[in-house]
């Protein structure tokens, strides 16, 4: 018997289940503890002069002399396991190791040391990791923030961070956060989503992705909105695809998380201010320059403050072929959010003038959605047609809608998929003067099998 069953066998009164919602105390922690700071003082600046594999060797080897000195009576399984734990702590981000190597975890949340949750397909449950302390937790958070050059301390105690997989790392700590360090890391799939990818998961139809590859393709200016978690930069990235390798990209955000496949990318990367408060470059900043650098195309990861005008001055100069997303809840409420959005530069405009520019800026408005099963599905493909009155129209292209009552009950669906609404959109002139064609019935609101007659090299594929 082990010494965590010896432990366990001490701990009477615990209900059948409830270790997974509540964990119980790593009887390790005073060990393992205890040998971390053995094992860093000894080891010293060896930690920032050795590779990754020899370095990785020498800790192991560190680690395993350490247990061997504290003289605690362990199984060979309970050694093994304290030496991984021990050297995930010192060369990588310690609990988090084994839930940033799951690949079925698409985010993790740390509320605490002692609390932490992660999301299963598009569901929320509680798992048995566990920091050792508070301390322990900050470590790890500082080791993630400062790979890119970020810092987190009482003075500036919330940081946007990335880990290099590109995976979105968010960290608020004490005084803000008063149940302790607060970490949230959505990851990023090891491997790029496709809209294969999308297709099989059925977010959007086959048709549906035909269209939005014709639309990049064809250099429309093409807005992706949804609301948090809906899997916006995700959609992102995939159509990103459809744009032709050897254009010039130029792609702008807070953490860098977009990872196109082209090869003539140039990323550009917001900074925050320093500890004097100074060197601070916004997104702003970075569009405007952006436009001096030749871009065919123009990324901006998300709008969300002053840099939304910037870029609609890029997109009404000629700046064709620009993607970007926005947090709204529907397709009106986006319109209504670039607005709000242009109003925060500073810039006295009457609001129909900035009406006018969103109307000529934007083609096409991809809405996502997150279902409460936990799926993500775009719901609508909007036309930006133009301005009448004073109101920015929109006429949908394809639209998913709740299934019918009986069918509902039958095959338990929320959204049926993607389906033409039999409308044609009013830039097919513009699509063919790119050399994108469309073949006749594309727009039918029968499904018909059109793949034959479109020119797409695979969903997915570069041109």
């Amino acid at each position: 018997m082990g010494l965590h069953d010896r432990i366990s066998r001490t701990e009477p009164g615990q209900a059948a289940g409830f270790a997974a919602a509540q964990p119980t105390v790593d009887p390790y922690a005073e060990l393992k503890a205890k040998v971390h700071h053995a094992c860093i003082a000894k080891l010293g600046p060896e930690l920032y002069k050795q590779d990754g594999g020899e370095l990785g060797d020498h800790v192991y080897r560190v680690v395993t002399e350490e247990l061997a000195v504290a003289g605690m009576p362990l199984t060979r399984d309970e050694r093994r396991q304290l030496v991984r734990q021990l050297t995930d702590d010192i060369l990588g981000y310690g609990p988090l190791e084994p839930l940033l190597a799951d690949d079925s975890v698409t985010e993790v949340m740390v509320n605490g040391c002692e609390r932490v949750y992660v999301e299963r397909g598009g569901k929320i449950e509680r798992t048995a990791m566990r920091f050792v302390d508070d301390e322990h937790l900050m470590r790890i958070i500082d080791k993630i923030v400062s790979q890119v050059g970020r810092r987190i301390d009482e003075a500036s105690p919330m940081v946007d961070a990335r880990l290099p997989d590109g995976s979105r790392v968010n960290a608020i700590i004490p005084p803000l956060a008063l149940n302790g360090p607060t970490l949230t890391i959505r990851k990023f799939a090891r491997e790029p989503y496709t809209v294969n990818d999308l297709i099989s998961f059925g977010t959007l139809s086959p048709r549906a992705a035909q269209f939005l590859g014709a639309c990049v393709r064809g250099k429309l200016n093409v807005l992706i909105s949804g609301g948090t978690g809906t899997g916006k930069t995700t959609t992102l990235n995939a159509v990103s695809s459809f744009i032709p390798n050897d254009e010039r990209i130029v792609t702008i955000e807070d953490a860098a998380e977009l990872q196109l496949q082209q090869e003539h990318v140039i990323t550009l990367e917001s900074r925050p201010a320093n500890i004097e408060g100074s060197g601070e470059v916004k997104i702003r900043e970075l569009v405007r320059n952006a436009l001096r650098m030749r871009p065919d195309r123009i990324i901006v990861g998300e709008v969300r403050g002053a840099e939304t005008l910037d870029m609609l001055q890029a997109m009404n100069t000629g700046h064709e072929g620009s993607l970007t997303t926005i947090h709204a809840n529907a397709p009106r409420d986006a319109l209504s959010r670039l607005e709000t959005l242009v109003l925060t530069a500073g810039v006295d405009l009457p609001h129909r003038a900035i009406r006018e520019q969103i109307a000529s800026a934007f083609d096409l408005l991809v809405q996502i959605q997150r279902l409460v099963d936990g799926s993500r599905r775009i719901s609508h493909i909007s036309e930006v047609i133009g301005m009448e009155s004073d109101v920015v129209t929109l006429q949908d292209i394809f639209v998913a809608t709740p299934p019918p009552e009986d069918e509902a009950a039958s095959v338990r669906r929320l959204l049926s998929p993607l389906r033409a609404t039999g409308l044609k959109p009013h830039f097919l002139d513009r699509l063919a003067a790119n050399n994108v064609v469309l073949p006749p019935g594309f727009f039918g609101a029968d499904e018909v099998d059109v793949r034959a007659a479109f020119s797409v090299a695979g969903y997915g594929g570069m041109r």
